[in-house]
């Protein structure tokens, strides 16, 4: 099969042909028919994450149908279309069996712990308790993102922050995961603030749903969270920091109102400093969001289903598998302020 094949890290891959995989004893193989490009996977080219080792094939956000199956396999069979979690658990520990397999300890993960889907075919492992079962006449378009940036955006707001029609957010970065989490709050019904230091990404947040913007070039975080209060009146009820930047993280959990909760999605290179003498004075909340459980997937399918979560509107960029190590290495040099898929 063709795939896109990182050889070494930071050189760029080679769309190479390897050979398919076949389905393990609890797995199955998927034929995939598309797969997005997230920030993550340029973290794995990078070498940033110690879970992959080389030769690797990248790729976590898919679409596709089961091929073949694996002889435990129960709940699914060949020829269903699926999309999957990007974290994948073991399905029998407590935490998967309480519907938290995103904090599995035995998790797996396509594109990081194994072979992922910028490839022809990608496996699963534990397919019962990770697949996710979509209709078959929605657009590839409409279900990529679901495996990861809606996901972990819509397991952080619903969730762990558990944010209710009429409260209000804040989000700070409106890249990729930023305008998933401004998109899904949206559907919920929040009144939301969007932060960033790009025009053409706070224009996109407003065409998503954002009621206000705030330009964040050249202001201290503590300037910025003094806007962010006084256009909420006070504070807002949940901060999603999108980034991964220590003052943006300050300037989130300064933005909160007593017994706000900050959901952190962007992901660190150190531990940040914060003023954890006003959580504790506020009561506030400082809640991880790390992908979503296979079985948190129908309320935010039936959304998608419905048209009131429309993740299509995030694609800006179509392409092919022999363009995606060009597409891996323009990450690093550029913002997105929407998502590139590739269509097998």
């Amino acid at each position: 099969m063709r795939a896109v094949v990182i050889e070494e890290f930071s050189t760029l891959p080679r769309l190479k042909d390897i050979d398919p995989p076949t389905a393990p004893e609890d797995g199955v193989v998927i034929r995939v028919e598309a797969t997005g490009v997230c920030r993550s996977d340029h973290h794995a080219w990078l070498g940033h994450d110690s879970t992959v080792s080389l030769p690797h094939v990248p790729g976590h956000e898919l679409v596709g149908w089961i091929d073949s199956v694996g002889p435990g396999v129960t709940t699914f069979s060949v020829g269903q279309r699926v999309t999957v979690p990007f974290v994948c658990g073991c399905g029998s520990c407590r935490w998967c069996r309480s519907g938290n397999a995103q904090v599995c300890p035995e998790q797996t993960q396509p594109g990081f712990t194994h072979f992922g889907s910028w490839a022809e075919q990608v496996v699963i492992h534990s397919a019962d308790a990770n697949l996710v079962a979509v209709p078959e006449d929605l657009p590839a378009a409409n279900l990529v993102g679901l495996g990861c940036r809606f996901a972990t955006a819509f397991h952080g707001l619903r969730v762990r922050a558990e944010l209710t029609p009429g409260e209000s957010v804040a989000v700070f970065g409106c890249g990729g995961v930023g305008l998933s989490t401004i998109m899904i709050a949206r559907a919920i019904g929040a009144e939301i603030i969007a932060v960033d230091v790009n025009d053409a990404a706070l224009k996109r947040a407003r065409d998503h749903g954002a009621a206000h913007t705030i330009n964040a070039e050249g202001l201290e975080w503590q300037d910025l969270a003094a806007e962010v209060v006084e256009r909420s009146s006070g504070g807002v009820a949940v901060t999603v920091d999108a980034l991964g930047r220590e003052d943006t993280i300050r300037a989130a959990i300064a933005s909160l109102a007593p017994l706000g909760r900050h959901v952190q999605i962007g992901l660190l290179a150190a531990p940040p400093v914060f003023d954890m003498p006003r959580v504790i004075a506020l009561e506030l909340s400082l809640l991880g969001s790390h992908g979503m459980a296979a079985a948190e997937y129908p309320e935010m399918l039936e959304l998608v289903v419905q048209g009131s979560l429309r993740p299509q509107d995030l694609v800006t960029n179509v392409i092919g598998l022999e363009d995606a190590p060009e597409a891996l290495r323009a990450l690093g040099e550029n913002r997105q302020t929407g998502m590139t898929i590739i269509e097998l």
